[in-house]
Formats: C-alpha cells, structure tokens, sequence
C-alpha cells in the first residue's frame, strides 16, 4: 500500500512530530546535550524513543494487507495511546524499574503494562516484518514458560511463570531493550537518518550517474553500472530486497537492453544490492550489532569487511565482463552516459560526506555522533544551492521517510530482543554455546558447516539482523571458544545470515529481481548463486586466516589479499567461461581445472598459493594458445570462403 494513501493531514503531522521528538532525543543524548535539564538515563532514554516511533507501526502500517485499510482506524489509533502512555510511564519511572528490581517484583499497574506492551510489540513487528517473524519471536519469548521441561540437557534452563516472563522481557536490560535495541539508540538511528538525506536529497541519483559515467562507456557498462550504483545505494539503505526494487527498476532494463539475458540481469542486480549490506563504511543494522556485542568500535567491524567486500564486487566485475566479451556486448551509447565532470560538480557535496564520515569514523572514532554531523552538513549544503534546494514538500517527505525507516528499525530489532532475552533470562544461551564444541568434537569445520546451514536456514525465514542477533548468542561464542578471532567469528554469522537472500527455495532479493526482469525466479536465483560465489567462501577464509580481515602484519594481510584476489579473478572465469586476456574456455575440463587452481590460491598457505599461482599461469598460457589456434583456423576458413 502507498504509504500517502493511509497518511492524510493529520497523521502526516503527527509522524512528523513523533520523527522530529524522537531524532532530538537521540541528538540530546548523545552529544550529552542536556536540553531544558533533560537527562534521562539510558534505559530511559530507550523507552522514549519506544514511545516516538513504536506507534507510528500502527499508524504506517495497516492491521491486515488483505484488509487493505488506507486509512488509520480506531483499534490503530488505540495500540498508537497505550504505546505511548506505556513507554512513557516506563521511561519516567526508569531508575525506580532498576533500583527495585521490578523485573521480578514490580507494581500492580506495571505488571498490567508489561503483558500489555509485551502483545503491543509483537503487532508492531508483525506489521513492519511480517508474520513469520513475529511468530518466531513469540515463541521464543513464551519459551521461559516451558524452559524447565525441556527433554533435552542443553535446552533445559531456568523456568519463570508468564508474569516474571512478561516483567523480564519489558523491564530488565536482557530483552526488549537489551543490547540490540541499545544500538538503536546508540548508533543506528544517527547513520539511518544519514542514508534517507543522502537519497532524498539526491545521492542515489549522483552515484548512479557516477558509476555511468565511469564505466558506461566498456562493454558490459550497463551491468557494471548495476554492481558499483547497487554497492553505494545498498550501502546506503542496508537493505538487499530495498535495494533491488529502488535501483533495479533503472539497471535491470538498460542490463537487458544491453544484451545481456533476463535471468542474468536480474541475479546481477540481485546480487550487487545484496553486497551492498555488508559494504563498509555503512553496512546494514546487523554490523552496529556487532560492534555492540563484541564491545569494539564500529570502525573495526567496518575495516575488517572491507577487504571480503572487494573480493565479492570484484568477482562480480569480472563475471559481468566475461559474459559481455562471450556475447560481444558493447557499451552504453555515448549519449547516454553523463558527463563524469558536470555529475562530480552537481554531486561532489555526497562524496564529500561519505569522505567525512569515514574520517570521523576511522579517525576521530565518533560513532555516535558522526552521522549526524555529515547529515548536517549534507543538508545545509543542499540548501545552500538554489538547484538542490528542498522545498516545504520534500522536506516533509524526508521527515516522513526518516520516520518509517526508524519505525521498521526500532519495532524490529525491540521485537528481536524477544530472542535474545528468552534464551539470556533462561540461562540457555550460555549452555548451547558450550554445547556445540563436544558435539562438533573440536573440529572447528564442523561447527563452522552447522554455523552455516543456521544461518542459511534462519534467513529464509527472518531478517539478517534476527538471524545475526541469534547466532551472536549461541553460535558466536563457542567459535571464539575454539580460538576463532573473535570478529572473523562474528562476521561468519553475518555473511552467512546473507546468503538465503540471493539462494533459492527463497532468495527474496533475487525473485524481487526476477519479478522486474521479467524472468524465471528460480533461473534467476540459480544465477545468483554463481555470481555471488564469494559470499560462500570468503567467510571460510578469514576464520582461517584473519589477516583477509585485516587482523594480522601488514605483509601478511598484503599477501593474503593479493592471492584471494588472484584466486577469486581464476574462479570468477572459470565460472563464467572466459578470461580476460587470454579468451573463451570452451574445454569444461579447463574450466573445472580452474576452479581448482582458483581454490589453491584462496586457501591461505603459501605453499599451496605458489603451487596455484604457477598452474594458473600455465592455464591461462594455454587457454590464450588454444583461442589464437582457434582465431587463426577462422581466419583460415573465412579467407578460404572469400577465395
């Protein structure tokens, strides 16, 4: 449903408002601001914002699709009061809530709230993330109900009665607004702020015209604009199936126009958006998570994908650039390529902001802040301009849409903490994690393969971030336990929690390609499993060699991404049947010699890299032979012809 279509006058105000309040709250709190002596501690402070967009849930999104409610109604208007009376009195009463204990003892009219928001929430999170979630979730906070009968060891926990468990999950610090929904209110809300002015102000459009104006003109432009616009904007929203839908219905057309065929043009757009998420320096919600859980800075958890992200983009490019040679496929016509001069002079403000905002991040490390200070900056510039100016309307419609980002952000991940909280309040987290060492009989291979099919299996049903938070408790630590670095252990689960997006039964992001492709879904998704390759195995590299990740001597970390990158250019051809330089690969058997060479270079040994290094050398010897052979024979035959 258009959004437009629910929100007439009123409403529009009053989300605005509830936007407004909520992004000052934020602002006064972390830049310790103290306005009118407003100083609330951070629990309270969590509720608040709770109380700014939780509603707007109700108010934004219908009780039922099927219904087709374009208007808010009054059973809406209801949940909107007691969410806001609820978090209100919870955030007013915060350090009461922790000085008395009232998690497990509490007053008459806060119990009656807990139950009360406790059904609230799980509404919200059905209505922004759909059903399958919040039933995952509500079973999962009914858990401390059957925690003590339980049959099997490690699952059995501390059990508590429905009213303890409705206090814990509302009240204490473990559930709702344990340590994911304090990322919310630490960090995530300034740099989701960041991404709606950097596109609505107009950087999508400027780094779609950036990437047509670098690589347009080269045979396969218009799939590798795809690649490279689809990383900055995924970048950006930190959703893959958002992502595709914003800036497929422009690639996935002019792909096809290029010649490349509907299948292939969908899993290509499909692909890039999904790398977008875990492209530094903004990666999804899952990354800030992250950082939260292992106690680093995000700076960290941005440095260490930065090298897996090139390797993914990379294969991408290449694979993209195979299929255009086999096909001959040439560039975008001239005319249709933007001018790389006037788009960097209209667009230079959304470098320049990305620029500063990696500099505040990795260097000044102000996590908390730095966004807000480039959205500033963004804003005031775009101003400033009489072409880029907002008027009343688009600035409306940018406090709107900061809005429903937040509202999907904070109903999520409070609904999540409903997880985290039934298996921390039980005491189940801490003995499945130490569960999964014996059972894999310390073969870190083994617990790394479940790892994977978990989180596989997890993320067909619910979001990276549920995925992520889940495993980060069960999963996380018993790798770490086995002597994993600690984040390479962290960003396993994540790449992973990824890979359902572009891999069928579901692959949500590439049948939303194939839908605007007009293609196979299933075709389309197959595709993508090729294309996006390195997703399945560059997690495998940096658990076994952190230094891909950054963690290790500067000599190692040169040489191990050298060698990933030749390995992943090897396997990338062979995929695709072509190298560049050397030509086509019409011997299958070449091609699968390849792909065991490429492997030989990703495993990080240096034994074994030498040995790959050399026979890919000779491969690629051979295969430019066997095309100049062939060249010649055609040649041959043509003038033959002609005589």
């Amino acid at each position: 449903m258009n959004l437009s279509e629910r929100l007439n006058k009123f409403w529009t105000t009053v989300t605005i408002v509830l936007t407004t309040i909520g992004i000052l709250l934020a602002i006064n709190q972390l830049f310790y601001l103290k306005l009118f002596g407003f100083n609330p501690i951070k629990t309270s402070y969590l509720y608040f914002l709770l109380a700014c967009f939780m509603p707007l849930s109700f108010i934004m999104f219908p009780f039922s699709k099927k219904m087709k409610q374009k208007h808010v109604r009054w059973f809406d208007v209801l949940f909107v009061l007691l969410t806001i009376i609820i978090t209100i009195y919870f955030g007013v009463n915060g350090q009461r809530i922790i000085s008395e204990g009232w998690e497990f003892q509490a007053p008459l009219i806060a119990t009656i709230f807990s139950v009360i928001f406790w059904v609230l929430l799980l509404d919200a999170l059905r209505r922004v993330a759909g059903l399958p979630i919040m039933i995952i979730a509500t079973l999962f906070s009914l858990y401390p109900l059957i925690a003590g009968n339980i049959p099997i060891g490690f699952l059995q926990g501390q059990p508590f009665d429905f009213i303890t468990t409705a206090r814990n999950h509302v009240l204490s610090t473990n559930s709702i607004i344990g340590i994911p929904f304090d990322t919310v209110g630490s960090l995530l809300i300034g740099f989701m702020l960041f991404g709606v002015v950097l596109t609505k102000t107009g950087g999508g459009d400027f780094f779609f015209n950036l990437a047509q104006s670098i690589f347009g003109r080269y045979r396969g432009g218009a799939a590798k604009v795809s690649i490279i616009s689809s990383a900055f904007f995924g970048m950006l929203s930190g959703s893959a199936v958002s992502n595709t839908i914003t800036t497929g219905s422009m690639t996935i057309p002019s792909i096809k126009k290029a010649g490349y065929s509907p299948p292939y043009a969908g899993a290509i757009e499909a692909c890039a958006s999904t790398g977008g998420t875990i492209t530094p320096p903004i990666m999804g919600s899952a990354a800030f998570i992250m950082a939260s859980f292992l106690g680093v800075p995000y700076s960290e958890i941005a440095i260490a994908a930065a090298i897996p992200a090139v390797l993914y983009f990379f294969a991408l490019l290449v694979q993209a650039d195979g299929y255009a040679a086999k096909h001959q496929l040439v560039g975008l016509p001239k005319d249709k390529i933007p001018s790389f001069t006037k788009t960097m002079k209209d667009g230079w403000i959304y470098l320049f902001a990305l620029v500063v905002l990696t500099y505040l991040l990795i260097f000044m490390r102000n996590e908390g802040q730095a966004p807000f200070y480039v959205s500033a900056i963004i804003f005031i510039l775009v101003m400033l301009r009489k072409d880029t100016r907002l008027n009343w309307e688009k600035i409306r419609e940018l406090i709107v849409n900061t809005g429903k980002v937040l509202t999907e952000l904070t109903s999520l991940i409070a609904g999540i903490g409903f997880i985290v909280g039934a298996l921390s309040i039980t005491g189940v987290s801490f003995s499945v994690s130490l569960e999964w060492i014996p059972l894999a009989g310390d073969s870190s291979l083994f617990i790394l393969m479940a790892g994977a099919i978990t989180s596989f299996i997890l993320g067909i049903g619910i979001t990276v971030s549920a995925v992520y938070i889940f495993l980060a408790v069960i999963l996380a630590p018993a790798l770490v336990q086995m002597g994993i670095d600690p984040i390479a252990a962290h960003l396993f689960v994540l790449y992973w929690a990824t890979v359902s997006y572009i891999t069928p039964p579901v692959a949500l992001a590439s049948f939303t390609a194939a839908g605007i492709a007009n293609a196979n879904p299933m075709r389309t998704g197959l595709y993508s499993v090729r294309l996006g390759i390195v997703t399945f195995i560059v997690p495998f590299i940096f658990v076994y060699e952190p230094a891909i990740i950054g963690r290790g001597e500067i000599s190692d970390i040169i040489f191990v991404t050298i060698s990933a990158l030749v390995g992943v250019f090897f396997l990338a051809s062979a995929l695709e049947g072509y190298v560049m330089g050397a030509g086509i690969i019409e011997s299958k058997l070449i091609r699968s010699i390849l792909v065991v060479v490429s492997v030989l270079l990703i495993i990080p040994n240096l034994t074994i890299t030498i040995i790959g290094l050399i026979s890919g050398i000779v491969l690629f010897m051979v295969i430019k032979i066997m095309n100049r052979i062939r060249n010649k024979e055609r040649i041959e035959m043509h003038e033959q012809k002609s005589v």
